[in-house]
């Protein structure tokens, strides 16, 4: 009994010592892009989409497991095993289109921190230039232990979307239904939000973060089964958030006047009437979720692509170890801040392209992945399952399908 009680003991200290990658790659991706996204597929479909989280989050397991999994095992990120492996002409490629698809996401953070904000009447001039400023010192002036407890501290948050979901009182039933019933329609506004779904839920950021940080926290193969734990926990809470996300919407606008919602902060005013709270749990959620992903996103790209071109990376790393990373990062930030502040710049266009890039890219990024962790040479013992290959190529085929099938639909001028 007491062996017993001292291994369980084990297992929960080697969980919290791990704790920190999977968990905040996972619950960041709903960030104010995915929280667009999820309100705008709640408004103007309801409960419809609510089936697309279950086959979601079982792809979502498996690609970040995959990442969790490569870092424990080579001590290298994604980005660095593509140019080893793959040479560095395709890696260049691949990152000039991850830094194309991250911009564009590093701008609907900050386009959330000002629509949050300008909620609570506070204007995009003052937020959005004092988030950047402390976004910046937060990473720069940090290490990776201290910026990943404000990170870790930062997810309990999201728990404003679940209130929120129960204090609207929406139809559980029918909830329930469509969680389970598939609906495809071939109608190219609902195509472009199945892939913009897809595209915020498994995020090719999120591969190259989750990667990098396994790597960085010193994750070795010999803690990996609690690495492995801490990622299905943290993709399975993604997922309840989002479903709450899109419960919200559909019973708060879809059920009063289905329409296309402009940005988050209406889908907030349309809680308003189901109580004060509601209202503001759904704003400081929205902030939370934005400024947290504006720290995320260009840490992310500065990795990836400092990673792919062979210079030093690294939060642990002072400025002077690393320029290149933190001349990125800071780059990110100022560009993506500063698109805010420009007068009629089309936020929405924006935020919903940047899900849609992600979409799109996610096929390229998960072919990269599958050939490398079913290198023998690589991995060893560690390749993939047999399930887990397939999983992953029929999620590529789907994807692609889907892109094409926009594509077209749009070439023939279908609304």
């Amino acid at each position: 009994m007491r062996s017993l009680l001292s291994r369980f003991r084990y297992q929960i200290a080697l969980f919290l010592a791990v704790l920190g990658p999977g968990f905040i790659t996972a619950v960041v991706d709903n960030d104010s892009g995915g929280i667009y996204t999820y309100s705008a597929a709640g408004a103007k479909y309801g409960y419809l989409p609510l089936w697309t989280l279950l086959p979601i989050t079982v792809v979502l397991i498996i690609t970040q497991e995959m990442c969790s999994r490569m870092g424990a095992v080579t001590g290298k990120g994604l980005s660095d095993l593509i140019r080893e492996e793959f040479g560095l002409r395709i890696t260049f490629l691949m990152m000039t289109l991850l830094v194309l698809a991250n911009f564009t996401n590093v701008v609907a953070e900050f386009a959330g921190i000002a629509s949050s904000l300008e909620l609570f009447h506070i204007s995009r001039y003052i937020s959005v230039p004092l988030s950047a400023v402390g976004v910046w010192f937060l990473v720069v002036k940090g290490n990776y232990r201290s910026v990943e407890k404000i990170f870790l501290f930062a997810c309990v948050f999201y728990v404003t979307y679940i209130i929120s979901g129960f204090l609207v009182k929406p139809d559980w039933k029918e909830a329930a239904i469509y969680s389970v019933k598939p609906v495809l329609m071939l109608d190219g506004g609902y195509i472009y939000m199945l892939i913009g779904m897809v595209g915020t839920t498994i995020a090719p950021w999120m591969q190259f973060y989750l990667q990098s940080a396994v790597v960085e926290k010193g994750v070795s193969a010999k803690e990996y089964a609690a690495s492995r734990i801490e990622v299905v926990v943290g993709c399975i809470m993604t997922n309840v958030i989002a479903f709450f996300i899109v419960v919200a919407c559909a019973g708060a606008i879809y059920s009063v006047a289905p329409r296309d919602i402009q940005d988050a902060k209406e889908a907030a005013l349309g809680l308003k009437p189901f109580g004060e709270y509601a209202f503001l749990l759904f704003s400081a959620g929205l902030f939370n979720a934005s400024i947290f992903a504006a720290c995320i996103l260009p840490l992310s790209t500065a990795y990836s692509v400092c990673e792919g071109l062979g210079f030093e990376a690294g939060v642990n790393k002072r400025i002077r170890e690393a320029p290149a990373f933190y001349f990125l990062y800071t780059l990110l930030i100022v560009a993506g801040a500063g698109v805010i502040l420009i007068p009629g710049f089309p936020l929405v266009k924006m935020i919903l392209l940047s899900q849609v890039l992600n979409g799109v890219l996610l096929p390229f990024v998960l072919i990269f992945m599958v050939i490398l962790i079913n290198k023998a040479d690589l991995m060893g013992e560690w390749v993939n399952p047999k399930w887990f290959n397939f999983t992953t190529w029929v999620t590529v085929a789907i994807m692609i399908g889907l892109t094409l099938a926009l594509v077209g639909i749009s070439v023939r001028g279908m609304p």
